[in-house]
Parts: C-alpha cells; sequence; structure tokens
C-alpha cells in the first residue's frame, strides 16, 4: 500500500528497501569483536611480559627456538625508523581512522576478520606509543616473543600480519570490502554500455 508521492505505508516495503542493511549491522559487530578481543590480548600480554620480563633473560620456551624476551622498541617494525616515533604515531593514529571509516561498508566476513585484526594490532601498538616511556607520541612499544634471527615481535604484530594476509587473500579473489565481486562488478558495468 502506497501513500501519496510513492511514501510506503507497509512496513514489509521498508524492511525490503535494505536488504543487506541487517548482514552490514553483523560484519560490523564481527569486526568490532576481533578488534577488542585482539587488542585486549596485546594489552594484558604486554602488561604480563612488562611485569615477569623486565630485567630478566631470554625465557625459553622451545629450546632457543622460542623465547621470551622483553624488549621496547621506539621504531616501526622490524626495529626500523627509530629516530621517528613521532611520526610514526600520528601514521598509526590515521591508520585507525582508516581502518573504521572503511568498516562502514563490510559486507564481507573474511574483511571484517581482517580489518578487526588490524585495528586491534595498531592500536595495541598506537597504546605503547601514547602511554608508555618515554612519553606521549615517543613511547616504546613492548616486544617480547623471540625467534632466533628474528626481530622480537608481540600480539599486535601478529594480529596485523594477520590482517595484511587475510586483505592479500581478499584482493586477489577480486572480493571488495562491501562483499562483492569485482569481476561481477565489471560485468555489469560492460552490460550497461551500449
Amino acid at each position: 500500500m502506497q501513500a501519496t508521492r510513492g511514501a510506503s505505508l507497509n512496513s514489509s516495503d521498508q524492511k525490503s528497501k535494505h536488504p543487506h542493511t541487517r548482514s552490514r549491522r553483523r560484519y560490523i559487530a564481527l569486526f568490532a569483536l576481533v578488534a577488542v578481543v585482539a587488542y585486549t590480548i596485546d594489552v594484558v600480554s604486554k602488561i604480563v611480559a612488562v611485569d615477569r620480563l623486565t630485567g630478566e633473560p631470554p625465557l625459553e620456551l622451545v629450546g632457543h627456538y622460542f623465547s621470551l624476551y622483553l624488549a621496547r622498541n621506539p621504531g616501526a617494525a622490524f626495529s626500523t625508523g627509530t629516530s621517528y616515533t613521532v611520526a610514526l604515531t600520528c601514521i598509526a593514529f590515521a591508520a585507525l581512522l582508516v581502518v573504521m571509516w572503511v568498516a562502514r561498508r563490510l559486507g564481507s566476513a573474511a574483511w571484517a576478520i581482517g580489518l578487526g585484526f588490524l585495528l586491534g594490532g595498531v592500536a595495541g601498538n598506537l597504546t605503547d606509543r601514547m602511554f608508555r616511556e618515554p612519553g606521549p607520541l615517543r613511547g616504546h612499544v613492548v616486544d617480547f616473543f623471540m625467534f632466533p634471527h628474528f626481530p622480537v615481535f608481540n600480539v599486535a604484530d601478529i594480529c596485523i600480519n594477520i590482517a595484511a594476509a587475510t586483505i592479500i587473500i581478499q584482493a586477489l579473489r577480486g572480493i571488495r570490502v562491501d562483499g562483492r565481486r569485482q569481476s561481477d562488478l565489471d560485468s555489469a558495468q560492460q552490460a550497461a554500455r551500449p
């Protein structure tokens, strides 16, 4: 049933108008859940690492192949850019905003998981940069997982790498953030051409 000028009076017409709204909310909820869990595990693990590993030699868990060792990193991944801590903090903050802006269009569970891990990981390391010594914007990131011949890393770094792998896989599969396949969009555009 319709009122004047096409306005619907029937509630079923309103529901069918936006069929993807409910699923989009689920994807955003999944994104938020993954981000909160990743962030919480990262922050708690760093608190425990600082408490238990400060001033201690490496704690070997699997012989010399995997150890826990407390390190503080003023730079980016693999200790690069150690003299650009403030710039890295600003970049991390910008990345946080971009991820949250992109997440508004979620239409894929894989993208929701990937972006959730990215947000949790970036937020975890950004928290260190904001609140740890030597001070705001210059804080050193707490790292504590150590393999031989590999830089020391943390849970946030693992989350960021999971996110990168998920995003690359989705891009290679041609699936956009909104869940649509790029090939379907290309076909629709070609069909619409005269």
